[in-house]
């Protein structure tokens, strides 16, 4: 039985005038499980969420970009419907990240994820999705809460963002634009699903320790006995005056975790000579420098990787922001944009993702979709 798209997207200008009305007219009646919005810094947020013109369950977040039908965009709206045909989805709000209660989410998760069993006991496919304040520097702590009640079910996710301005973040629920919060969807489907987490970087044989850090506000004082970006400049061969957001896209730190190499992200020099981080940090971490190998080759690799039998019909993402800077600074962006665009991908650009019970930095993390039946 074919009941159309396993979804169904839609994109308009931020600054387009009754933005929310003509996302749905261009998504359609439905009915939906859900409605998710990635949305542009650009646009007016409470006029947005003002016109209430979804008849579904509303989710989403503030980009540093979106993915979108013409691949990676910016200044728009991207909506993403989840056909009632094929998805059932219980939205769940973590009001504050400051104060999470992990016995009450716990519960929660739980109850959702047997009421969608109950709902519809002959689909066999699940995966959670979560938003999150990007600033809220709390990514870390949620998603260690979320796994002991998730199970099994595979969760990813994406930090919300405000392009490249650091200022204020927001995760949208129920006709509000909320920080210090996160939504999770949960989601059964009768599609097969598989949640996936990529990344183009090598590490090298460069390692420095963090001997100085304030881990409450994600901050590197020093690195080997030395002030932090002026050692990280050093063992890059650069002035400290030269560090920017595309120096630490080309040229990341890991840390390595259960026999992998996860990204800890430089999110900018702070004025006293500190390295900012999009993720947890602590003194003693052992920080290796990594290189990117070919991003174009190495995406377009991965996502004909994902093929089960046969290539997904939809991949929902969420890109680091640093992904997106390396394209532009690295002449790649054209070539990028054209991939995610022939593999049907949308989403947006975040502060960070997560994967199951990590907050991860300069990966793609997903949900790729296929046909119902295969």
């Amino acid at each position: 039985m074919n009941d159309g798209p396993v979804i169904v997207t839609a994109h308009v200008d931020a600054r387009s005038a009754t933005p929310a009305a003509r996302l749905a007219a261009a998504l359609g009646p439905g009915p939906f499980a859900c409605v998710m919005l990635f949305i542009s810094p650009e646009a007016d947020l409470a006029a947005l969420l003002a016109e209430a013109a979804f008849d579904a369950p509303v989710i989403g977040c503030t980009t540093a970009g979106e993915i979108s039908g013409e691949g990676y965009s910016e200044g728009g709206i991207v909506a993403l419907g989840l056909p009632a045909a094929y998805f059932a989805a219980d939205i769940l709000l973590i009001p504050d990240l400051v104060a999470i209660d992990s016995e009450d989410l716990i519960g929660r998760l739980i109850r959702a994820r047997q009421g969608l069993r109950v709902l519809r006991p002959g689909w066999d496919h699940e995966f959670a999705f979560l938003m999150v304040d990007g600033l809220s520097t709390r990514e870390d702590a949620l998603t260690a809460a979320l796994a002991a009640g998730l199970g099994p079910v595979p969760l990813f996710g994406g930090s919300a963002a405000d392009g490249t301005r650091f200022r204020e973040t927001f995760v949208v629920h129920d006709g509000r634009a909320l920080r210090n919060a996160a939504v999770l969807a949960m989601v059964r489907s009768r599609c097969r699903v598989k949640v996936f987490n990529l990344d183009h970087l090598v590490p090298t044989e460069t390692r420095m320790v963090v001997t100085e850090a304030d881990p409450a506000n994600r901050t590197v004082r020093q690195i080997n006995a030395e002030p932090a970006a002026r050692e990280y400049a050093r063992l890059l061969g650069k002035d400290p005056g030269q560090l920017d957001t595309f120096t630490f896209a080309a040229h990341p730190v890991v840390v390595r975790i259960g026999g992998r190499h996860h990204v800890r992200a430089i999110q900018q020099v702070a004025p006293n000579g500190d390295l900012v981080f999009f993720s947890a940090i602590d003194e003693g971490l052992v920080l290796t420098l990594a290189e990117p190998e070919d991003m174009v080759a190495h995406l377009e690799r991965e996502l004909a990787g994902l093929a089960i039998g046969t290539a997904p019909e939809a991949i929902l993402a969420c890109d680091c922001i640093l992904r997106r800077m390396e394209a532009l600074e690295k002449q790649k962006y054209g070539a990028v944009s054209a991939i995610l665009r022939d593999n049907n991908v949308v989403g947006f650009s975040t502060y960070g993702e997560q994967l199951n019970s990590m907050h991860v930095n300069q990966t793609m993390t997903g949900v790729a979709i296929f046909p119902p039946g295969v």
